[in-house]
């Protein structure tokens, strides 16, 4: 376990409070994650961002009457915390018997308030159901692998030895998988995600991507460091020009977390995926 996330409000009974309580949101520093993998703040070797979306984004008005919409927050994946996310829920749910003027006056401060927990400023933006409506379901890019036949034995840790590559060949392509399920560290609890590869380097072995990424079935740790770990290993594999692994998680308590990792500067798309 994370030695901060023992602390943190995940797994314990919580109180909600309705009314405005920025003190509710915990960080959580990245540094001891990274050191695990190897890395520092200053050797990182991708770039990205966590989109986190909430489905439950509530407020009152001046005359007393609630607003609903969804929210969507950008945290960079070089900030030095992540936040953790039942206290993002809770910090959220404080929200709903506070009375705001405007939608701008509520997006200022869910800027200061996010950017002052991640430690790096975070982007805010606020949409109405029909805006989200319209939009649709989205799908992932490139094949889906999860039909090719793969056999299974281990689930209790990531085995990146199962990847295999064409060293001859080089490709371009993007892959993506539904089959993605780790648990959470602190509550064990399962978390469900959709994962996506994309990469320009020595041609990937797709069963042995899938049997990999089966591996993380029984694994502890956040949704950030999968998909860190996940790139990492792919790297030092491919030895890519280019590599891009993102996964988009099934929301828990009204909100989904959706890390992205890529050696390109991204403008991710935010596409809801049917489970999501």
């Amino acid at each position: 376990m994370h030695p901060a996330a023992e602390h943190s409000p995940l797994g314990k009974s919580s109180e909600y409070v309705a009314t405005y309580t920025p003190e509710l949101l915990y960080p959580i520093p990245r540094a001891a994650k990274w050191a695990e993998l190897g890395l520092s703040a200053e050797s990182l070797p991708y770039q990205g961002v966590d989109v986190w979306n909430c489905y439950e984004l509530s407020w009152l008005l001046p005359s007393g009457k609630p607003v609903v919409a969804i929210a969507e927050f950008s945290v960079p994946a070089d900030s030095p915390n992540i936040i953790e996310s039942k206290s993002f829920k809770l910090y959220l749910n404080s929200l709903n018997q506070s009375v705001f003027a405007t939608q701008g006056e509520l997006q200022a401060v869910l800027v200061k308030d996010l950017s002052a927990a991640a430690g790096k400023p975070v982007g805010v933006r606020i949409r109405s159901l029909a805006q989200i409506s319209a939009e649709g379901v989205a799908d992932l890019p490139g094949p889906c692998i999860d039909e090719l036949d793969i056999e299974v034995h281990s689930y209790d840790h990531p085995r990146p030895e199962l990847l295999r590559c064409d060293a001859s060949r080089s490709v371009e392509e993007s892959l993506h998988s539904h089959l993605l399920k780790s648990n959470c560290p602190v509550t064990s609890q399962p978390d469900w995600g959709s994962v996506v590869v994309e990469y320009r380097g020595a041609a990937l072995d797709h069963a042995s991507l899938l049997a990999y990424i089966v591996s993380f079935r029984q694994h502890s740790d956040f949704h950030e460091q999968c998909v860190e770990r996940m790139f990492l290993d792919l790297q030092r594999l491919l030895r890519p020009e280019k590599l891009t692994v993102y996964a988009r998680y099934v929301r828990r308590g009204g909100l989904d977390i959706n890390p992205y990792r890529s050696t390109e500067a991204l403008q991710p798309s935010n596409g809801r995926l049917a489970r999501q």
